[in-house]
């Protein structure tokens, strides 16, 4: 899953992809890189980061999924918890619905079940406000497992199809490096009845272990995401698509014994 962030204050590449024109490249060129999926975002949920209003959400992503539609052959998926955000972005060609609060802003239940495309629940604990303040866990994988299959329920009550349902363990979400590395280490228990998506690419985590800045992640990213894939995720999203794609490719091979 390539990343493609329409915000100008996004953790790692905002304002590089402001205009329509140079997002509509760079998704082709993720395309073009194997990216499977490319995720549209109009708000930044990085630490701290500002609340953005509906109007200003939709007139940042809905003229490149429009643009985009007819140009891809992959999916396009919106990185949005706003019910009116899903269903104008489905409208304009989105197949998928990434949302960081797992549907539980009021109406988005009712509208993942009306569109009845794929939708990827994600943990979090608090809010991108105030997520990073002081995470705590009893025991983070635990709680991370039961948080997601209480949002199932939630998302089946409503309508949504089992075979819909995406989940995310939400690295850097709410938790602390510690918290990050003790998912990482135990995703292999969050595999199983619905498919994994994860996402680590250049995120604090990398940082405190590499003690780098952002230009300088790549391969500590590259190890995390192969982890991952070994240990059962399904998509990778990620900022860097070619390098990732490379990486996967080992590790598929390595899943299915060399038989390609």
């Amino acid at each position: 899953m390539g990343i493609l962030n329409l915000t100008p204050d996004s953790f790692s590449d905002g304002g590089q992809w402001s205009s329509v024109g140079a997002a509509v490249e760079r998704a082709l060129e993720m395309a073009a890189e194997g990216a499977a999926i490319i995720d549209v975002g109009g708000e930044s949920t990085r630490p701290g980061a500002p609340e953005v209003d509906v109007a200003d959400e939709l007139q940042r992503v809905i003229p490149l999924i429009e643009a985009l539609a007819p140009l891809l052959d992959i999916p396009i998926s919106v990185d949005t918890s706003k019910p009116e955000v899903m269903r104008q972005a489905v409208a304009a060609g989105a197949g998928l619905i990434n949302d960081v609060c797992a549907l539980q802003l009021p109406g988005a239940l009712d509208a993942a079940a009306e569109l009845a495309v794929p939708v990827c629940l994600m943990h979090m604990q608090g809010t991108p406000r105030s997520m990073q303040n002081a995470p705590k866990y009893r025991n983070v994988l635990e709680e991370v497992a039961a948080f997601l299959q209480r949002r199932a329920v939630a998302a089946e009550r409503a309508g949504v199809l089992p075979r819909n349902i995406l989940f995310d363990p939400g690295f850097g979400f709410g938790k602390t490096v510690e918290h990050n590395y003790q998912l990482l280490a135990g995703l292999d228990q969050l595999a199983g009845q619905y498919p994994l998506l994860v996402g680590m690419s250049r995120k604090r985590m990398l940082a405190e272990v590499l003690d780098q800045p952002l230009n300088k992640r790549l391969h500590g990213g590259l190890a995390a995401a192969t982890i991952a894939a070994i240990k059962g995720a399904m998509i990778v999203r990620t900022h860097d698509v070619a390098e990732t794609v490379d990486a996967l490719k080992i590790a598929n091979a390595t899943l299915l014994g060399g038989n390609t």
